[in-house]
C-alpha cells in the first residue's frame, strides 16, 4: 500500500511507526520533519489530505503534537477523512463506520505499544458498506 506519512515533529513515536510501515511492505512518502526541519501542522496536514483524495497515495499516517491541528488541516480537504485515534478501538470504529482513510495520533501521549495496536486494527478493518447511511455520503 503506498502511504503518505507526515508529522510536524521527529520523535522516537515517529521513527517506531516508519519502521512499522516498512516492515508491514508499504512504500512511504515522508512530509514534514521527517524529511526536513520545518514541518507546519497546517501545511502538513493539508498536503497529506490532497495527496489521498487526489489518489496519489491509497491512505496516511499523520502526526503532530496534539493530533487535533492536523486531523483538522486535513479535514479541509474535500475527499480526506483523517481521524485522530487514540485506541485500537477507536481505530477500528473510524475504518468501519467512517470510512476513515487518514490514520492520525497524537505525539504527546501515544506510546509505541499503543500506536502498535492501533496500526493493527487500522490496516486490519475495512469500511462496512452495509452500514451506510446518509452521514458517509457527505465526503
Amino acid at each position: 500500500m503506498k502511504l503518505v506519512v507526515a508529522s510536524d515533529e521527529k520523535t522516537e513515536l515517529t521513527d517506531f511507526v516508519l519502521e512499522y510501515l516498512e516492515s508491514k511492505g508499504h512504500d512511504l512518502i515522508l512530509l514534514g520533519d521527517l524529511v526536513e526541519k520545518n514541518g507546519k501542522w497546517v501545511e502538513i496536514g493539508m498536503e497529506a489530505g490532497k495527496m489521498v483524495a487526489e489518489g496519489k497515495v491509497d491512505g496516511g499516517v499523520i502526526f503532530c503534537w496534539s493530533g487535533t491541528g492536523v486531523t483538522m488541516a486535513a479535514n479541509r480537504i474535500k475527499g480526506a477523512r483523517a481521524a485522530l485515534c487514540w485506541t485500537p478501538q477507536i481505530a477500528q470504529l473510524a475504518r468501519k463506520w467512517d470510512d476513515a482513510n487518514i490514520l492520525v495520533m497524537a505525539l504527546v501521549d501515544t506510546t509505541k505499544e499503543t500506536a502498535h495496536e492501533i496500526l493493527n486494527v487500522w490496516f486490519a478493518t475495512n469500511f462496512d458498506e452495509e452500514g451506510l447511511n446518509e452521514a458517509h455520503k457527505l465526503g
